[in-house]
This record gives structure tokens, C-alpha cells and sequence, in this order.
């Protein structure tokens, strides 16, 4: 081959390159994108306000007795600083027994009542994580979506911002 035509092969793989570049962007623009901010969605889906004062609901009992049994801690430990020094050997010993028992019975309740509620809660925003994935594949179907992302994401137009939609369906169940 000669020179004329090294360079006539070489111009035509550039055209068919920059060819093949624009065919795919453009087509690549016909591709429609959308994102579900899930944090939203758990803030502000009817379904995920209903969970949330479900658990309120349900561990409200749970949460006085917690603050009834810290109040009891406080006021014996303001009771030990304040009249410890005058109180009787024995007394001031079985104050300070009381005290330890009843901060190691508070600490108990209440990590018992953290890993209850996180247990429920997550029961329930699995539940309403269930619910928003049908509806946002409704939404993707219905709206011919070729791509629907969920968080975490480090950027997200608002252009393809669809929580609103699911919201509003979600709502509507």
C-alpha cells in the first residue's frame, strides 16, 4: 500500500470513529433517567408518617417508664450529693446500692428499648421501602423509564427527580 492510501484508511477509521461517538451519544440521549431521594421518601410518603407514629404509638409506655425510672435516678443522686454527708454510714451505703441498681436497671431498659425500636422501625420502613419499589416500578413502566436510580448518589438532577411522584402514589394507596 502506499502512502495515499495508509492516510485515506487512516482518515476513514477517524470519520467512522467520530461516527460511532455520535451515534452513541445521541442515542445515549434518548435514554430516560430517573432518581427516588429515599431519604425523602421515608421523611415524607403518608405510609412512612403512618410507621412512624405506629412506633410512636406503640413504644410510647415504654419510653415513660424509662423516663420515670431516669427521673428516680436523678433525684437519688441529687439526694446522695446533697444530704450524703450527714446521712448515717448505713443508710448513705444502702442509698448509694440503691443508686447503682437502679442506674444498671435504667441502662438496661434503655438499651433494650433502643434495639426494640430499631428492630421495629426497621420492620417498617422495610415494609414501606417494599410499597415505594412496586410503585416505582409502576411509575418506570407506565412512564417508559430505562433507568431509575435510589440514593446514594453524589448528584441528581432535579430534572430526573421523581420522589415527588412516588409520594404522591404512595400516597394514593
Amino acid at each position: 500500500m502506499n502512502r495515499t492510501t495508509c492516510h485515506l484508511i487512516a482518515v476513514l477509521a477517524a470519520v467512522a470513529s467520530l461516527t460511532v461517538a455520535t451515534a452513541a451519544t445521541a442515542q445515549a440521549a434518548d435514554y430516560k433517567i430517573g432518581f427516588v431521594n429515599t431519604e425523602r421518601l421515608f421523611r415524607d410518603a403518608a405510609p412512612a408518617k403512618r410507621a412512624q407514629q405506629k412506633l410512636e404509638k406503640e413504644f410510647a409506655a415504654r419510653d415513660a417508664e424509662i423516663q420515670k425510672l431516669s427521673k428516680q435516678v436523678r433525684d437519688l443522686q441529687t439526694l446522695l450529693e446533697k444530704d450524703g454527708v450527714t446521712m448515717a454510714e448505713a443508710e448513705r451505703r444502702n442509698r448509694e446500692r440503691d443508686l447503682a441498681n437502679l442506674s444498671r436497671d435504667l441502662q438496661r431498659s434503655q438499651r433494650e428499648f433502643r434495639e426494640d425500636l430499631n428492630l421495629r422501625r426497621n420492620e417498617e420502613l422495610s415494609s414501606v421501602q417494599e410499597r415505594a419499589n412496586k410503585v416505582i416500578l409502576t411509575i418506570a413502566e407506565a412512564e417508559k423509564f430505562d433507568l431509575i436510580i435510589q440514593d446514594p448518589v453524589v448528584y441528581a438532577s432535579p430534572k430526573i427527580d421523581i420522589t415527588d411522584k412516588v409520594i404522591k402514589a404512595l400516597a394514593d394507596k
